[in-house]
Protein backbone atom coordinates (compact mmCIF):
# COMPACT_ATOMS: atom_id res chain seq x y z
CA UNK A 1 0.00 0.00 0.00
CA UNK A 2 1.71 3.12 -0.92
CA UNK A 3 2.03 6.21 1.56
CA UNK A 4 -0.87 7.68 -0.03
CA UNK A 5 -3.32 5.24 0.35
CA UNK A 6 -2.08 4.20 4.23
CA UNK A 7 -2.29 7.98 5.09
CA UNK A 8 -5.84 8.43 3.50
CA UNK A 9 -7.28 5.07 5.29
CA UNK A 10 -5.20 6.06 8.65
CA UNK A 11 -6.94 9.51 8.64
CA UNK A 12 -10.65 7.44 7.94
CA UNK A 13 -10.46 5.18 10.28
CA UNK A 14 -9.91 7.39 13.33
CA UNK A 15 -11.98 9.72 12.30
CA UNK A 16 -14.86 6.84 12.36
CA UNK A 17 -13.16 5.81 15.88
CA UNK A 18 -13.44 9.63 17.18
CA UNK A 19 -17.01 9.46 16.06
CA UNK A 20 -17.88 6.59 17.17
CA UNK A 21 -16.83 7.57 20.95
CA UNK A 22 -18.63 9.72 22.64
CA UNK A 23 -16.01 9.25 25.54
CA UNK A 24 -13.76 11.43 23.10
CA UNK A 25 -15.24 14.92 23.37
CA UNK A 26 -12.15 17.27 24.07
CA UNK A 27 -10.41 19.21 21.08
CA UNK A 28 -7.52 17.87 19.86
CA UNK A 29 -4.53 18.88 18.13
CA UNK A 30 -2.11 16.76 15.93
CA UNK A 31 1.34 17.35 16.67
CA UNK A 32 4.16 17.14 13.79
CA UNK A 33 7.63 17.58 14.59
CA UNK A 34 9.85 18.59 11.54
CA UNK A 35 13.43 18.16 12.79
CA UNK A 36 16.99 19.12 10.08
CA UNK A 37 16.06 19.16 6.77
CA UNK A 38 13.22 17.19 5.29
CA UNK A 39 14.14 14.42 2.81
CA UNK A 40 14.11 14.67 -0.78
CA UNK A 41 12.88 10.38 -1.26
CA UNK A 42 12.60 7.42 0.37
CA UNK A 43 15.54 6.23 1.42
CA UNK A 44 13.70 2.74 1.44
CA UNK A 45 14.55 1.22 4.47
CA UNK A 46 11.08 1.73 6.77
CA UNK A 47 11.51 -1.75 7.16
CA UNK A 48 13.93 -0.94 9.44
CA UNK A 49 12.17 1.60 11.26
CA UNK A 50 14.34 4.48 10.06
CA UNK A 51 12.81 5.71 7.55
CA UNK A 52 13.58 9.80 6.61
CA UNK A 53 10.46 11.67 6.46
CA UNK A 54 10.10 13.39 3.27
CA UNK A 55 8.81 16.70 2.26
CA UNK A 56 5.45 15.03 0.21
CA UNK A 57 5.20 12.75 3.54
CA UNK A 58 4.67 16.17 5.33
CA UNK A 59 2.34 17.38 3.19
CA UNK A 60 0.47 14.24 3.23
CA UNK A 61 0.09 14.32 6.67
CA UNK A 62 -1.10 17.94 6.74
CA UNK A 63 -3.23 17.57 4.00
CA UNK A 64 -5.16 14.28 5.90
CA UNK A 65 -4.89 16.48 9.39
CA UNK A 66 -7.34 18.79 7.20
CA UNK A 67 -10.17 16.24 6.61
CA UNK A 68 -9.78 14.31 9.78
CA UNK A 69 -12.74 14.79 12.14
CA UNK A 70 -10.66 13.96 15.11
CA UNK A 71 -8.11 17.33 14.99
CA UNK A 72 -9.20 20.65 15.94
CA UNK A 73 -6.05 22.30 15.12
CA UNK A 74 -2.29 21.42 14.09
CA UNK A 75 0.80 22.07 15.96
CA UNK A 76 4.16 22.11 14.19
CA UNK A 77 6.92 21.60 16.34
CA UNK A 78 10.43 22.84 14.90
CA UNK A 79 13.44 20.67 16.07
CA UNK A 80 16.92 22.24 14.71
CA UNK A 81 15.10 22.43 11.63
CA UNK A 82 17.15 23.46 8.42
CA UNK A 83 14.55 24.44 5.55
CA UNK A 84 15.17 25.76 2.26
CA UNK A 85 12.96 28.60 0.80
CA UNK A 86 10.75 26.19 -1.29
CA UNK A 87 10.39 23.64 1.40
CA UNK A 88 9.29 26.19 3.36
CA UNK A 89 7.12 27.45 -0.05
CA UNK A 90 5.67 23.62 -0.41
CA UNK A 91 5.04 23.10 3.43
CA UNK A 92 2.94 26.74 4.25
CA UNK A 93 0.75 25.73 0.69
CA UNK A 94 -0.42 22.45 3.02
CA UNK A 95 -0.65 24.72 6.13
CA UNK A 96 -3.18 27.12 4.38
CA UNK A 97 -4.98 24.00 3.43
CA UNK A 98 -5.33 23.05 6.99
CA UNK A 99 -6.82 26.27 7.85
CA UNK A 100 -9.26 26.66 4.58
CA UNK A 101 -10.81 23.26 6.54
CA UNK A 102 -11.50 25.73 9.31
CA UNK A 103 -8.65 24.35 11.51
CA UNK A 104 -6.25 26.38 13.61
CA UNK A 105 -2.21 25.98 12.76
CA UNK A 106 0.53 26.68 15.64
CA UNK A 107 4.01 26.66 14.91
CA UNK A 108 6.67 25.98 18.08
CA UNK A 109 10.22 26.17 18.15
CA UNK A 110 13.23 27.10 20.73
CA UNK A 111 14.21 29.84 18.28
CA UNK A 112 12.96 31.29 14.79
CA UNK A 113 15.44 31.76 11.79
CA UNK A 114 14.68 33.23 8.59
CA UNK A 115 12.90 29.93 7.36
CA UNK A 116 11.37 29.21 10.83
CA UNK A 117 9.57 32.68 11.01
CA UNK A 118 8.53 32.05 6.79
CA UNK A 119 7.10 29.08 7.96
CA UNK A 120 5.12 30.73 10.80
CA UNK A 121 3.97 32.86 8.70
CA UNK A 122 1.43 30.63 6.87
CA UNK A 123 0.20 29.62 10.60
CA UNK A 124 -2.59 31.46 12.58
CA UNK A 125 -0.26 31.60 15.79
CA UNK A 126 4.01 31.73 15.92
CA UNK A 127 5.36 30.70 19.76
CA UNK A 128 8.52 30.49 20.93
CA UNK A 129 10.05 28.85 23.34
CA UNK A 130 10.67 31.52 26.57
CA UNK A 131 13.92 32.76 26.52
CA UNK A 132 14.60 31.95 22.89
CA UNK A 133 15.45 34.42 19.89
CA UNK A 134 14.33 35.34 16.74
CA UNK A 135 16.87 36.35 13.78
CA UNK A 136 15.65 37.46 10.43
CA UNK A 137 18.14 39.97 8.99
CA UNK A 138 17.47 39.55 5.68
CA UNK A 139 20.17 37.42 2.98
CA UNK A 140 23.53 37.52 3.15
CA UNK A 141 25.53 35.72 0.12
CA UNK A 142 29.01 34.42 -0.04
CA UNK A 143 30.78 33.62 -3.16
CA UNK A 144 34.61 32.20 -3.45
CA UNK A 145 36.93 32.69 -5.83
CA UNK A 146 39.72 30.64 -6.07
CA UNK A 147 41.99 31.85 -8.98
CA UNK A 148 44.47 33.44 -6.86
CA UNK A 149 44.66 30.00 -4.68
CA UNK A 150 45.19 27.82 -7.45
CA UNK A 151 47.62 30.01 -8.75
CA UNK A 152 49.87 29.84 -5.79
CA UNK A 153 49.14 26.10 -5.74
CA UNK A 154 50.86 26.35 -9.32
CA UNK A 155 47.81 25.21 -11.27
CA UNK A 156 46.09 26.96 -13.97
CA UNK A 157 42.46 26.72 -14.86
CA UNK A 158 40.93 27.05 -18.12
CA UNK A 159 37.82 26.51 -18.65
CA UNK A 160 35.87 28.32 -21.19
CA UNK A 161 32.03 29.25 -20.85
CA UNK A 162 29.55 29.77 -23.33
CA UNK A 163 27.22 32.72 -22.43
CA UNK A 164 28.12 35.72 -21.12
CA UNK A 165 26.32 35.57 -18.03
CA UNK A 166 26.72 31.59 -17.02
CA UNK A 167 29.52 32.45 -14.42
CA UNK A 168 30.42 28.47 -13.62
CA UNK A 169 33.76 29.01 -14.35
CA UNK A 170 34.38 32.00 -12.75
CA UNK A 171 35.17 30.78 -9.43
CA UNK A 172 37.98 29.19 -10.55
CA UNK A 173 39.46 32.06 -13.01
CA UNK A 174 38.85 34.60 -11.50
CA UNK A 175 39.50 36.72 -8.03
CA UNK A 176 36.32 38.79 -8.37
CA UNK A 177 33.15 38.45 -10.75
CA UNK A 178 32.99 39.47 -14.16
CA UNK A 179 30.20 42.83 -14.86
CA UNK A 180 28.15 40.23 -16.43
CA UNK A 181 27.93 37.85 -13.85
CA UNK A 182 27.40 40.36 -10.95
CA UNK A 183 24.48 41.55 -12.37
CA UNK A 184 23.47 38.19 -13.17
CA UNK A 185 23.66 37.23 -9.13
CA UNK A 186 22.32 40.46 -7.64
CA UNK A 187 19.40 40.13 -10.10
CA UNK A 188 18.80 36.36 -8.33
CA UNK A 189 19.52 37.98 -5.01
CA UNK A 190 17.20 41.01 -5.67
CA UNK A 191 13.99 37.93 -6.74
CA UNK A 192 14.99 35.48 -3.24
CA UNK A 193 14.88 38.38 -0.82
CA UNK A 194 11.24 39.73 -2.58
CA UNK A 195 10.12 35.88 -2.21
CA UNK A 196 10.79 36.16 1.75
CA UNK A 197 9.83 39.51 2.12
CA UNK A 198 6.60 38.87 0.52
CA UNK A 199 5.99 35.53 2.52
CA UNK A 200 6.08 37.54 5.67
CA UNK A 201 4.65 40.45 4.29
CA UNK A 202 1.56 38.56 3.47
CA UNK A 203 1.13 35.70 6.12
CA UNK A 204 2.15 39.01 9.02
CA UNK A 205 -0.16 41.22 7.68
CA UNK A 206 2.50 43.70 7.54
CA UNK A 207 3.36 47.01 4.91
CA UNK A 208 6.87 47.10 3.81
CA UNK A 209 7.67 49.74 5.91
CA UNK A 210 6.82 47.98 9.00
CA UNK A 211 8.78 44.60 7.74
CA UNK A 212 11.64 46.38 7.59
CA UNK A 213 11.50 48.23 11.04
CA UNK A 214 10.62 44.83 12.14
CA UNK A 215 14.01 43.36 10.76
CA UNK A 216 16.07 46.12 11.67
CA UNK A 217 15.16 45.25 15.21
CA UNK A 218 15.49 41.25 14.39
CA UNK A 219 18.74 40.86 13.25
CA UNK A 220 18.93 39.45 17.22
CA UNK A 221 15.74 39.71 18.78
CA UNK A 222 14.57 38.35 22.38
CA UNK A 223 11.06 37.30 22.33
CA UNK A 224 9.23 40.34 24.04
CA UNK A 225 11.20 41.80 20.95
CA UNK A 226 9.84 39.92 18.51
CA UNK A 227 6.77 39.53 19.53
CA UNK A 228 6.26 44.12 19.33
CA UNK A 229 8.02 43.94 15.94
CA UNK A 230 5.15 41.69 14.73
CA UNK A 231 7.14 38.59 14.12
CA UNK A 232 5.84 36.22 16.26
CA UNK A 233 2.63 36.31 18.52
CA UNK A 234 3.38 34.51 21.80
CA UNK A 235 6.29 33.14 24.17
CA UNK A 236 5.66 29.95 26.08
CA UNK A 237 7.26 27.54 27.97
CA UNK A 238 6.59 24.06 26.48
CA UNK A 239 5.54 22.45 29.53
CA UNK A 240 2.79 25.26 29.41
CA UNK A 241 2.31 25.07 25.53
CA UNK A 242 -1.10 23.19 25.89
CA UNK A 243 -2.22 25.31 28.88
CA UNK A 244 -1.17 27.88 26.36
CA UNK A 245 -3.69 26.70 23.47
CA UNK A 246 -6.78 26.25 25.91
CA UNK A 247 -7.67 30.12 24.78
CA UNK A 248 -8.20 28.85 21.57
CA UNK A 249 -9.72 25.45 21.85
CA UNK A 250 -12.07 26.58 24.95
CA UNK A 251 -10.46 23.55 27.44
CA UNK A 252 -6.75 22.21 27.42
CA UNK A 253 -6.29 20.08 23.68
CA UNK A 254 -5.47 16.40 23.61
CA UNK A 255 -1.71 16.03 22.64
CA UNK A 256 -2.08 13.63 19.45
CA UNK A 257 1.67 13.35 18.37
CA UNK A 258 2.87 11.96 14.85
CA UNK A 259 -0.46 10.56 13.72
CA UNK A 260 -0.85 8.62 10.33
CA UNK A 261 3.27 7.68 11.47
CA UNK A 262 3.57 3.97 10.53
CA UNK A 263 6.32 2.22 12.81
CA UNK A 264 8.22 -0.64 11.94
CA UNK A 265 6.61 -4.22 13.00
CA UNK A 266 10.28 -6.29 12.13
CA UNK A 267 11.12 -7.91 15.52
CA UNK A 268 14.76 -6.86 15.57
CA UNK A 269 15.38 -9.11 18.12
CA UNK A 270 14.55 -12.06 16.45
CA UNK A 271 17.78 -13.23 13.95
CA UNK A 272 16.47 -15.11 11.52
CA UNK A 273 13.17 -12.31 11.10
CA UNK A 274 15.88 -9.93 10.40
CA UNK A 275 17.91 -11.81 8.11
CA UNK A 276 14.66 -12.61 6.48
CA UNK A 277 14.12 -8.58 5.63
CA UNK A 278 17.45 -8.29 4.58
CA UNK A 279 18.10 -10.85 2.34
CA UNK A 280 14.61 -10.19 1.43
CA UNK A 281 15.81 -6.72 0.31
CA UNK A 282 18.28 -7.55 -2.40
CA UNK A 283 15.78 -7.59 -5.11
CA UNK A 284 14.61 -4.26 -6.48
CA UNK A 285 11.17 -3.85 -7.23
CA UNK A 286 7.89 -2.16 -6.34
CA UNK A 287 4.17 -3.34 -6.29
CA UNK A 288 1.54 -1.59 -7.88
CA UNK A 289 -2.06 -2.37 -7.46
CA UNK A 290 -4.14 -0.10 -8.94
CA UNK A 291 -4.22 3.25 -10.84
CA UNK A 292 -1.08 5.09 -10.04
CA UNK A 293 0.99 8.68 -10.91
CA UNK A 294 5.28 8.32 -10.66
CA UNK A 295 7.77 10.70 -9.41
CA UNK A 296 10.86 10.28 -11.22
CA UNK A 297 13.62 12.12 -9.15
CA UNK A 298 16.37 13.78 -10.75
CA UNK A 299 18.19 15.18 -7.87
CA UNK A 300 22.00 16.10 -7.49
CA UNK A 301 24.68 16.92 -10.15
CA UNK A 302 23.72 14.94 -13.51
CA UNK A 303 26.74 12.66 -13.97
CA UNK A 304 26.90 9.61 -16.64
CA UNK A 305 26.28 5.97 -15.54
CA UNK A 306 24.64 5.52 -12.09
CA UNK A 307 23.69 7.63 -9.53
CA UNK A 308 25.54 7.63 -5.99
CA UNK A 309 24.74 9.20 -2.66
CA UNK A 310 28.78 10.06 -2.16
CA UNK A 311 30.73 12.69 -4.01
CA UNK A 312 33.68 14.49 -3.26
CA UNK A 313 34.73 14.92 -0.03
CA UNK A 314 31.69 12.71 1.39
CA UNK A 315 28.08 13.51 0.80
CA UNK A 316 27.12 15.40 -2.32
CA UNK A 317 24.34 13.14 -4.09
CA UNK A 318 24.40 12.42 -8.06
CA UNK A 319 21.73 11.52 -10.77
CA UNK A 320 23.17 9.29 -13.19
CA UNK A 321 22.02 8.98 -16.63
CA UNK A 322 21.99 5.01 -16.52
CA UNK A 323 20.05 4.96 -13.26
CA UNK A 324 17.65 7.29 -14.98
CA UNK A 325 17.09 5.62 -18.38
CA UNK A 326 16.51 2.20 -16.49
CA UNK A 327 13.97 3.88 -14.33
CA UNK A 328 12.00 5.21 -17.38
CA UNK A 329 11.92 1.84 -19.09
CA UNK A 330 10.41 0.66 -15.80
CA UNK A 331 8.05 3.04 -15.60
CA UNK A 332 7.06 2.59 -19.40
CA UNK A 333 6.11 -0.86 -18.82
CA UNK A 334 3.99 -0.29 -15.67
CA UNK A 335 0.26 -0.56 -17.77
CA UNK A 336 -1.30 1.18 -14.30
CA UNK A 337 0.86 3.98 -14.01
CA UNK A 338 -1.32 7.00 -15.14
CA UNK A 339 0.73 9.68 -15.15
CA UNK A 340 4.78 10.87 -14.56
CA UNK A 341 5.47 13.93 -12.75
CA UNK A 342 9.73 14.38 -12.54
CA UNK A 343 10.71 16.46 -9.89
CA UNK A 344 14.33 18.19 -10.70
CA UNK A 345 16.45 19.31 -8.01
CA UNK A 346 19.47 19.95 -9.61
CA UNK A 347 22.75 22.47 -10.87
CA UNK A 348 23.16 20.22 -13.87
CA UNK A 349 26.47 18.52 -14.57
CA UNK A 350 27.59 16.48 -17.39
CA UNK A 351 26.12 17.39 -20.83
CA UNK A 352 25.76 13.88 -22.41
CA UNK A 353 23.92 12.56 -19.37
CA UNK A 354 21.53 15.71 -19.92
CA UNK A 355 20.82 14.97 -22.99
CA UNK A 356 20.18 10.95 -22.68
CA UNK A 357 18.17 12.12 -19.70
CA UNK A 358 16.63 14.72 -22.18
CA UNK A 359 16.01 11.60 -24.74
CA UNK A 360 14.61 9.16 -21.90
CA UNK A 361 11.85 12.00 -21.33
CA UNK A 362 10.46 12.45 -25.07
CA UNK A 363 10.42 8.45 -24.77
CA UNK A 364 8.03 8.73 -21.79
CA UNK A 365 6.10 10.91 -23.25
CA UNK A 366 5.02 8.79 -26.15
CA UNK A 367 3.73 6.65 -23.65
CA UNK A 368 2.51 8.67 -20.69
CA UNK A 369 2.03 12.50 -20.03
CA UNK A 370 4.95 14.20 -18.09
CA UNK A 371 5.06 16.93 -16.53
CA UNK A 372 7.92 18.59 -14.31
CA UNK A 373 7.92 20.16 -10.61
CA UNK A 374 11.16 21.95 -9.73
CA UNK A 375 12.26 21.67 -6.09
CA UNK A 376 14.70 23.90 -5.05
CA UNK A 377 17.13 24.12 -8.53
CA UNK A 378 16.42 23.61 -12.63
CA UNK A 379 19.92 24.97 -13.55
CA UNK A 380 21.95 24.45 -16.44
CA UNK A 381 21.75 20.32 -16.82
CA UNK A 382 18.91 20.65 -14.83
CA UNK A 383 16.85 23.13 -16.95
CA UNK A 384 17.89 21.07 -20.46
CA UNK A 385 15.64 18.07 -18.64
CA UNK A 386 13.47 20.29 -17.35
CA UNK A 387 12.71 21.38 -20.88
CA UNK A 388 11.25 17.84 -21.99
CA UNK A 389 8.25 18.06 -19.87
CA UNK A 390 4.84 19.48 -21.06
CA UNK A 391 3.84 21.49 -18.24
CA UNK A 392 6.54 22.71 -15.62
CA UNK A 393 5.43 24.11 -12.29
CA UNK A 394 8.13 25.85 -10.33
CA UNK A 395 7.80 27.23 -6.10
CA UNK A 396 8.47 31.19 -6.27
CA UNK A 397 11.88 30.77 -4.90
CA UNK A 398 13.47 27.93 -6.91
CA UNK A 399 16.17 28.68 -8.98
CA UNK A 400 15.73 28.15 -12.74
CA UNK A 401 18.24 28.78 -16.09
CA UNK A 402 21.71 29.14 -16.78
CA UNK A 403 21.29 28.04 -19.72
CA UNK A 404 24.77 28.42 -20.89
CA UNK A 405 27.99 25.83 -21.02
CA UNK A 406 31.24 25.76 -19.24
CA UNK A 407 34.31 23.71 -19.85
CA UNK A 408 38.03 23.02 -19.88
CA UNK A 409 40.85 21.91 -17.52
CA UNK A 410 43.61 22.00 -15.22
CA UNK A 411 47.01 22.46 -15.85
CA UNK A 412 49.21 21.59 -12.97
CA UNK A 413 52.24 22.22 -14.78
CA UNK A 414 53.54 24.22 -12.16
CA UNK A 415 52.20 22.29 -9.06
CA UNK A 416 54.37 19.45 -10.82
CA UNK A 417 57.28 21.17 -10.16
CA UNK A 418 56.45 22.71 -7.23
CA UNK A 419 55.94 19.14 -5.76
CA UNK A 420 59.39 18.14 -7.43
CA UNK A 421 57.12 15.27 -9.82
CA UNK A 422 58.75 14.87 -13.16
CA UNK A 423 55.95 14.12 -15.71
CA UNK A 424 57.20 12.99 -19.05
CA UNK A 425 54.61 12.69 -21.30
CA UNK A 426 54.15 11.12 -23.94
CA UNK A 427 51.41 11.19 -27.27
CA UNK A 428 50.37 9.80 -30.27
CA UNK A 429 47.32 11.73 -32.50
CA UNK A 430 46.73 14.72 -33.73
CA UNK A 431 44.77 15.95 -30.49
CA UNK A 432 46.13 13.49 -28.44
CA UNK A 433 47.92 16.59 -26.20
CA UNK A 434 44.50 17.93 -25.23
CA UNK A 435 44.70 15.30 -22.63
CA UNK A 436 47.52 16.66 -20.88
CA UNK A 437 47.74 17.48 -17.14
CA UNK A 438 50.72 19.32 -16.70
CA UNK A 439 50.80 21.52 -20.21
CA UNK A 440 48.08 24.39 -20.96
CA UNK A 441 45.91 24.50 -23.98
CA UNK A 442 47.49 26.45 -27.04
CA UNK A 443 45.51 29.11 -28.41
CA UNK A 444 44.14 27.11 -31.29
CA UNK A 445 43.12 24.16 -28.74
CA UNK A 446 41.22 26.25 -26.49
CA UNK A 447 39.55 27.24 -30.40
CA UNK A 448 38.28 23.85 -30.61
CA UNK A 449 37.01 23.59 -26.88
CA UNK A 450 35.16 26.49 -27.74
CA UNK A 451 33.95 25.02 -31.07
CA UNK A 452 32.51 22.08 -29.38
CA UNK A 453 31.38 23.50 -26.56
CA UNK A 454 29.15 26.50 -28.75
CA UNK A 455 27.56 23.06 -30.46
CA UNK A 456 26.90 22.05 -27.24
CA UNK A 457 24.82 25.27 -26.56
CA UNK A 458 22.97 25.08 -29.98
CA UNK A 459 21.59 21.67 -28.96
CA UNK A 460 20.91 23.36 -25.54
CA UNK A 461 18.95 26.08 -26.86
CA UNK A 462 17.07 24.17 -29.31
CA UNK A 463 15.59 21.67 -26.67
CA UNK A 464 14.80 24.97 -24.79
CA UNK A 465 13.14 26.52 -27.89
CA UNK A 466 11.43 23.68 -28.52
CA UNK A 467 9.93 22.05 -25.26
CA UNK A 468 9.30 26.21 -24.10
CA UNK A 469 7.56 27.70 -27.40
CA UNK A 470 7.78 31.64 -27.51
CA UNK A 471 10.74 31.81 -25.33
CA UNK A 472 12.58 34.39 -25.35
CA UNK A 473 16.35 33.63 -25.89
CA UNK A 474 17.72 36.78 -25.57
CA UNK A 475 16.64 37.55 -22.07
CA UNK A 476 16.64 34.01 -20.22
CA UNK A 477 19.74 32.23 -22.14
CA UNK A 478 23.49 33.19 -21.54
CA UNK A 479 23.56 31.53 -18.16
CA UNK A 480 21.02 33.49 -16.13
CA UNK A 481 19.45 33.05 -13.84
CA UNK A 482 15.63 33.56 -12.52
CA UNK A 483 13.54 32.86 -9.18
CA UNK A 484 10.32 30.80 -9.91
CA UNK A 485 7.76 33.61 -10.03
CA UNK A 486 9.82 35.52 -12.90
CA UNK A 487 10.66 31.97 -15.19
CA UNK A 488 6.80 32.00 -15.14
CA UNK A 489 6.83 35.54 -16.76
CA UNK A 490 8.81 34.52 -18.88
CA UNK A 491 7.64 31.34 -19.92
CA UNK A 492 10.35 29.27 -18.54
CA UNK A 493 7.57 27.80 -16.29
CA UNK A 494 3.80 27.35 -16.44
CA UNK A 495 2.70 27.73 -12.75
CA UNK A 496 3.93 28.50 -9.54
CA UNK A 497 3.28 25.55 -7.27
CA UNK A 498 4.97 22.41 -5.81
CA UNK A 499 4.80 18.61 -6.30
CA UNK A 500 1.87 18.14 -4.59
CA UNK A 501 -0.14 20.85 -7.10
CA UNK A 502 1.45 19.14 -9.73
CA UNK A 503 0.28 15.58 -8.50
CA UNK A 504 -2.87 16.98 -7.66
CA UNK A 505 -3.38 18.54 -11.45
CA UNK A 506 -1.80 15.47 -12.92
CA UNK A 507 -4.72 13.25 -11.30
CA UNK A 508 -7.01 15.35 -12.38
CA UNK A 509 -5.82 15.54 -15.88
CA UNK A 510 -5.47 12.14 -16.35
CA UNK A 511 -8.82 10.83 -14.31
CA UNK A 512 -8.01 9.85 -10.96
CA UNK A 513 -9.32 10.93 -7.54
CA UNK A 514 -7.10 8.55 -5.23
CA UNK A 515 -4.12 8.17 -6.84
CA UNK A 516 -1.37 5.56 -5.64
CA UNK A 517 2.13 7.41 -5.82
CA UNK A 518 4.79 5.48 -6.90
CA UNK A 519 8.53 6.89 -6.75
CA UNK A 520 11.46 5.97 -8.78
CA UNK A 521 14.15 5.15 -9.75
CA UNK A 522 13.59 2.29 -7.09
CA UNK A 523 15.46 2.35 -3.35
CA UNK A 524 18.91 1.08 -3.65
CA UNK A 525 19.13 -2.59 -2.53
CA UNK A 526 21.20 -3.87 0.50
CA UNK A 527 24.24 -4.69 -1.41
CA UNK A 528 24.56 -1.25 -2.82
CA UNK A 529 23.90 0.32 0.18
CA UNK A 530 26.63 -1.67 2.06
CA UNK A 531 28.78 -0.82 -0.75
CA UNK A 532 28.47 2.55 -1.07
CA UNK A 533 28.81 3.05 2.44
CA UNK A 534 31.43 0.61 3.04
CA UNK A 535 33.51 0.03 -0.76
CA UNK A 536 35.74 2.87 -0.10
CA UNK A 537 36.80 1.62 3.17
CA UNK A 538 37.21 -1.45 2.31
CA UNK A 539 39.20 -0.72 -0.53
CA UNK A 540 41.47 1.52 0.91
CA UNK A 541 40.78 1.67 4.41
CA UNK A 542 43.83 4.54 5.25
CA UNK A 543 42.94 6.30 1.93
CA UNK A 544 39.16 6.74 3.36
CA UNK A 545 40.33 7.43 7.56
CA UNK A 546 42.68 10.37 5.75
CA UNK A 547 39.71 11.57 3.49
CA UNK A 548 37.27 11.46 6.63
CA UNK A 549 39.94 13.90 8.45
CA UNK A 550 40.39 16.17 5.81
CA UNK A 551 36.65 16.17 5.16
CA UNK A 552 36.01 16.88 9.43
CA UNK A 553 39.10 18.99 9.34
CA UNK A 554 37.21 21.28 6.22
CA UNK A 555 33.95 21.16 7.82
CA UNK A 556 35.58 23.37 10.94
CA UNK A 557 37.15 25.34 9.25
CA UNK A 558 34.29 26.48 6.99
CA UNK A 559 31.59 25.61 8.79
CA UNK A 560 28.62 23.70 7.75
CA UNK A 561 27.00 25.58 5.05
CA UNK A 562 30.15 26.67 3.53
CA UNK A 563 31.39 23.51 3.61
CA UNK A 564 28.75 22.06 1.82
CA UNK A 565 28.81 25.11 -1.09
CA UNK A 566 32.29 24.43 -1.54
CA UNK A 567 32.21 20.59 -1.73
CA UNK A 568 29.39 20.44 -4.23
CA UNK A 569 31.31 22.86 -6.47
CA UNK A 570 34.44 20.64 -6.11
CA UNK A 571 32.21 17.57 -6.90
CA UNK A 572 30.65 19.10 -9.87
CA UNK A 573 34.24 20.58 -11.68
CA UNK A 574 35.55 17.24 -11.44
CA UNK A 575 33.89 16.17 -14.07
CA UNK A 576 36.16 17.63 -16.05
CA UNK A 577 38.32 15.02 -15.45
CA UNK A 578 35.97 12.73 -17.85
CA UNK A 579 34.07 15.56 -20.24
CA UNK A 580 35.96 18.57 -21.22
CA UNK A 581 32.46 19.99 -21.85
CA UNK A 582 30.10 20.39 -18.89
CA UNK A 583 26.24 22.04 -18.43
CA UNK A 584 26.70 23.04 -14.90
CA UNK A 585 25.38 25.94 -12.41
CA UNK A 586 27.72 27.83 -9.97
CA UNK A 587 27.33 26.20 -6.37
CA UNK A 588 29.28 27.82 -3.90
CA UNK A 589 26.57 29.98 -3.16
CA UNK A 590 25.90 30.63 0.88
CA UNK A 591 22.42 32.16 1.21
CA UNK A 592 21.76 33.46 5.05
Amino acid sequence: MSGTVRNLASGVLLGLLAAGNPAIAAPSVAVIEIEGSPAIRSSGMSWLGDEATTLRDYVERFDTIAYDDEFDGLVIRLKDSALGMTQVEELGAAMLRVRDAGKKVHVFAEGYGPGEVMLGSFADEVIVQSGGMVSMPGLHMEEMFLADTLSWLGVEAQLIQVGDYKGANEQMTRSEPSDAWDQNIESLLDGMYESQRSIVREGRGMSDAELDEAMSVAWWADADQAIDAGLIDASVDLPDIRSHLASTYGEQPRWVKDPYTITSTLDTSNPFALMTEIFGSGVKQTVIDGPSIAILHIAGTIIDGDSSSGGLLGGGESVGSRTIRNAIEDIIKEDDIEGVIVRVDSPGGSAIASEVMWQGIQRLKEHKPVWVSVGGMAASGGYYVLSAGDKVYVNPSSIVGSIGVVGGKYAMGDLYEKLNINVVERSRGPAATLNSSARPWTDAEQQLIRMKMTETYNLFTDRVTAGRPGIDLSKTAEGRLFVGRDAVELNMADELGGLDDAITDMAAHVGLSTPEIVEYPLPPTLDELLEQMLGSFIKAPALAQRQSELVEAMRLLLGEDRFAAVRDALGAMTLLRDENVLLVSPRAIIVR
